[in-house]
């Protein structure tokens, strides 16, 4: 057996290189140009975007905090790719800076998120979108079960939203 050394440069030539070959027998689909394809829609009910505010903020260089942001669905592909990225191989606790930014869509005014931008966060901010990543991808929502410690009431607080209290 061979070995072989996938980089994040080469996994697209690897990952078509691996994936089953149609059968004979079957005529090959052409492919359709990106207008013909159906979008997901509302339609179907299906959410693949989430919006979110960090509790503290990314500080860009300019001194901008930026709080408000979205993030999408993760594909197997997204938790896939950390996995060969050298930095996670040297440090596997760098997976979650990895993985976060490839589904994060949009910070504040910042759209092109990389993982230099998610080192530079606060950890309560990473933290806070560990725990978001999971739930989204996890569970399929946002909200969390919360006791109040004064009544004992349980309720659910929407974890997308602002600061507890605030409107």
């Amino acid at each position: 057996m061979r070995r072989r050394t996938v980089t994040a440069g080469n996994l697209e030539e690897f990952l078509e290189a691996t994936s089953p070959a149609q059968a004979a027998d079957q005529p090959q689909a052409q492919p359709q140009a990106p207008a013909a394809r159906p979008a997901i829609s509302q339609d179907h009910g299906l959410r693949t975007e989430f919006e979110f505010e960090l509790p503290r903020g990314y500080v860009d260089e300019a001194g901008t905090v930026h709080r408000h942001g979205s993030m999408r669905l993760a594909t197997a592909r997204d938790e896939l790719r950390p996995q060969i990225d050298l930095r996670v191989k040297e440090n596997p606790a760098y997976l979650s800076v990895v993985l976060l930014s490839q589904v994060i869509t949009r910070l504040g005014t910042i759209t092109d998120v990389h993982a230099g931008i998610v080192e530079r966060m606060y950890a309560t901010d990473v933290a806070f979108l560990q725990d978001f990543y999971r739930r989204v991808n996890s569970e399929g929502h946002t909200r969390a079960a919360v006791t109040c410690p004064h009544c004992e009431g349980g309720f659910e607080v929407d974890l997308s939203g602002g600061r507890l209290g605030e409107s």
